[in-house]
């Protein structure tokens, strides 16, 4: 079932990336939990705790840039719909599968990317997920964005009034 999301979205970012804060490209070049590699996506939360959280799941805390956006996005799946999800063909262990890595290795496309994929294919902007980052709870959520712009459908405006990162 699909949804829209309104209001703020956080995203930390390696520096190397801070730059082009909209591009995910980063995503894009390696490929992540929910796009396979060749597919653009923004990693976002709902809190910057689970955003530092999604950035540094590995190690100590690395050097980071947080930004924020003013988000309006529709057509975003919500993970959080058992029944829709189990329509997908997983379910929330095979979100939270840790060997997601392992499985674009051995196969070229993890579950969860195949899912991805399929949803995007479908028409969805995004994913609404919880994170599964170590420390986090069940109410830390995460948007996974596919498509995103300066205007809706889809629309995602970085907060930089004082243009600091131009």
């Amino acid at each position: 079932m699909a949804f829209t999301y309104s209001g703020k979205l956080y995203r930390a970012i390696n520096p190397v990336f801070a730059r082009e804060p909209m591009s995910g490209r980063g995503a894009e070049l390696y490929g992540g939990r929910f796009n396979p590699k060749g597919v653009p996506a923004l990693y976002l939360s709902t809190s910057v705790v689970t955003a530092l959280r999604e950035a540094n799941q590995v190690g100590d805390l690395q050097p980071t840039t947080l930004v924020c956006y003013k988000a309006e996005i529709e057509m975003v799946f919500d993970t959080a719909d058992t029944a829709a999800l189990i329509a997908t063909g997983v379910d929330e262990a095979a979100l939270a599968d840790p060997t997601w890595r392992d499985q674009m290795r051995t196969t070229g496309e993890a579950r969860t990317q195949r899912i991805a994929r399929e949803l995007i294919a479908k028409g969805y902007s995004g994913l609404r997920v919880r994170s599964f980052a170590k420390g986090s709870g069940p109410d830390e959520i995460n948007l996974v964005l596919w498509r995103w712009g300066t205007a809706t459908p889809s629309r995602l405006e970085l907060i930089d009034d004082e243009n600091r990162l131009s």
